[in-house]
């Protein structure tokens, strides 16, 4: 599926560091004009070729987007079933993540070319996006697609769920859920907007009827859903123009 116009799109593979760790990502670029930057968190896979197309879909929507290698330290994961899935994400420690994602953040706000920077993310991604525009500084808008909720259980890897963080949303915020996605409980999501309205933050949630977990990703027969993918992605980037470049 083709998105956007046929801008010139410059990709390049990037490292900085954090705390003496050195952190990888892969920069989609829409030619050298100042604009709007996003970051990028992939789903529990990592930084795959898919996550890259999609950079470079955003990218040539105007958006400079950096995708994060959530695994950046210990390499791509190896998960050949969901139970495998399961463990990897319990795993991993929000407080490392988070400040990794914040990094991204202040690496795109750096730079002469970006103005506003916002976040997006897909599963483990979507739920690591809406914890940062929760705990973060320095974003305009963020844009979740199916992330996950609730934590079974809190520890030292993970102290808040995603719920919890939702009051102290400090940016606008679009939540994009699929009806029939069996990681995230319709209830979970109720609970989400009733926790945004009472606290008064801009958000937007929008929930497809017969689109499960992951149905924008379009490697993924089984999961895909075209209707749905067809809605959000135009809707996301209306969302993010709106708050990023005032379009």
């Amino acid at each position: 599926m083709c998105y956007g116009s046929a801008m010139a799109i410059e990709t390049e593979s990037v490292r900085w560091t954090r705390d003496g760790d050195t952190l990888l990502g892969y920069l989609a670029s829409p030619g050298d004009a100042r604009g709007p930057g996003l970051v990028l968190i992939p789903d529990v896979r990592g930084l795959s070729d898919h996550y890259r197309d999609v950079g470079r879909r955003f990218a040539a929507e105007g958006f400079r987007t950096l995708a994060v290698d959530v695994y950046s330290r210990e390499g791509e994961p190896d998960l050949p079933d969901m139970a495998a899935v399961f463990r990897q994400i319990a795993s991993l420690p929000d407080p490392r993540v988070l400040a990794d994602v914040q990094s991204a953040v202040d690496l795109l706000a750096a730079r002469a070319d970006v103005d506003r920077v916002g976040i997006t993310g897909f599963c483990l991604g979507g739920q690591y996006a809406l914890m940062t525009a929760c705990t973060a500084h320095g974003l305009s808008a963020c844009v979740s697609w199916y992330g996950m909720l609730r934590y079974a259980e809190r520890n030292a890897r993970k102290p808040a769920s995603p719920l919890d963080l939702a009051p102290r949303l400090a940016c606008p915020y679009l939540g994009l859920f699929g009806e029939e996605d069996a990681l995230i409980p319709p209830a979970d999501v109720d609970e989400l907007r009733t926790i945004l309205e009472r606290a008064g933050g801009t958000f937007e949630i929008r929930s497809y009827r017969g689109a499960g977990h992951a149905f924008f990703n379009d490697t993924r027969p089984d999961a895909y859903r075209a209707d749905a993918a067809a809605d959000a992605f135009p809707r996301a980037v209306a969302f993010l123009r709106r708050h990023l470049a005032g379009a």
